[in-house]
């Protein structure tokens, strides 16, 4: 008994620290501080990449601007399509909005 209640006094911090980690996560994309990701801050967020991807601005990731240098193209509409499927995916309550532990939750 003494060592099981040693452990959950090692692993409790451990967990808090986890559950920090993943609502710092959720914040950077809770824009209107719900406490939840709507499926809009979702993509505003996770296009942020694309945006600074695309060196000339016309909405198209062309092989040279991607990782790689190679590739299709790649449309900021199908991009953001694709976030669409994987927040659904994500949103395993099926709520239209992400907690944390969905957020930070493999797509499955």
């Amino acid at each position: 008994m003494r060592r099981f209640l040693l452990l959950i006094c090692l692993l409790l911090p451990l967990a808090a620290a986890a559950q920090d980690s993943r609502s710092a996560y959720l914040r950077q994309f809770d824009t209107d501080g719900s406490g939840c990701v709507s499926e809009s801050e979702y993509l505003a967020w996770m296009s942020r990449g694309f945006v600074r991807m695309d060196g000339n601005h016309d909405g198209v990731l062309e092989p040279r601007e991607l990782p790689g240098g190679r590739g299709k193209p790649v449309t900021l509409k199908g991009w953001q399509a694709d976030l669409r499927r994987q927040f659904h995916r994500l949103d395993r309550r099926r709520n239209g909005c992400l907690d944390a532990q969905e957020l930070t939750a493999p797509p499955g």
